[in-house]
């Protein structure tokens, strides 16, 4: 039971991910979702600090919270300050994260809260993290349960919004003639993969989280031009890679994160290979027949 809770919570994880790293790959921040997954450790140190406990609730508050900020903060420095958008990037969550490594260095010295406990997940402990009512009835890891409400409202954002968002990834000036707001959709967009960043690397690690906002949405991105066929296929590698890097981790009594993003990885592989050969049959001519006299 426990391997099905596993695989459930790393396909949620990919799924939550992977349909909006679609857009963040169309619109060339794929790195924005590593950006956030360490830039929230100051807010993480802050609502402990304010809360006096190691709850998830609060913790999660002040990551998303300063998860939003860096998405502006970098929305700023890219139109304001004229930065190349991988340079406000970097400038971003390196000085968030020193931040936090500051603030947990000088206010969380006698407490057993670092960079590892709070970055960095494990998704084979998902199982012993279960949601237990009053009358004793356990209705399943935590995190499953978190890690579904988000991808409900994953869904429902991507289903209303759909033609903004669609607009604005692929003619953001056309978009603008409409009347369509593309403020609005890109700090939605953040807003919504902050949300996805949070909830899922606290229980799977961000290097997972990192790896299904690119791998599964890139590997799509090789293997079709259609927007509503690439976040299908974005879906369904992310479940590939669960399953695949489950079966490696047991077979190797390794990593089961480090696995996944392996498995990701083996199929990324896979499609650039088609995507290859695709490309070098169209390469070539198509070749003239003889006439009948020649032959």
């Amino acid at each position: 039971m426990d391997a099905i809770w596993i695989i459930l919570t790393g396909t949620l994880v990919a799924l939550c991910c992977g349909l909006l790293g679609s857009f963040l790959v169309l619109r060339q921040m794929a790195m924005v979702g590593d950006a956030i997954s360490h830039a929230v450790l100051p807010g993480i140190v802050i609502a402990f600090l304010l809360a006096e406990s190691r709850d998830s609730l609060p913790m999660l508050i002040g990551a998303a919270a300063v998860g939003v900020l860096v998405t502006v903060l970098i929305e700023w420095l890219h139109r304001v300050g004229r930065m190349q958008a991988d340079a406000s990037i970097g400038i971003s969550y390196t000085t968030l994260f020193a931040i936090g490594i500051i603030l947990i260095s000088y206010f969380t010295r006698q407490v057993d809260l670092d960079q590892d406990c709070v970055l960095y997940g494990e998704i084979a402990y998902v199982p012993l993290d279960t949601w237990i009512l009053s009358n004793g009835t356990s209705l399943g890891p935590r995190a499953v349960w978190i890690l579904g409400g988000a991808l409900l409202l994953i869904l429902t954002f991507i289903g209303m919004g759909y033609k903004g968002l669609q607009l604005t990834t692929f003619d953001a000036s056309y978009a603008a003639t409409l009347g369509i707001s593309t403020v609005f959709w890109h700090y939605a967009l953040m807003s919504t993969v902050s949300l996805a960043t949070v909830v899922s690397f606290e229980s799977v690690g961000a290097i997972l989280v990192v790896a299904f906002l690119i791998v599964p949405p890139a590997t799509a991105y090789l293997l079709t031009d259609r927007l509503p066929v690439m976040l299908g296929l974005s879906a369904l590698f992310g479940f590939l890679s669960a399953v695949l890097g489950y079966g490696l981790a047991v077979a190797t009594n390794g990593s089961v994160a480090g696995a996944m993003a392996v498995a990701a990885g083996f199929w990324f592989i896979l499609a650039l290979g088609i995507h290859f050969i695709k490309k070098r049959l169209h390469a070539f001519p198509a070749r003239r027949k003889l006439p009948e006299s020649y032959i």
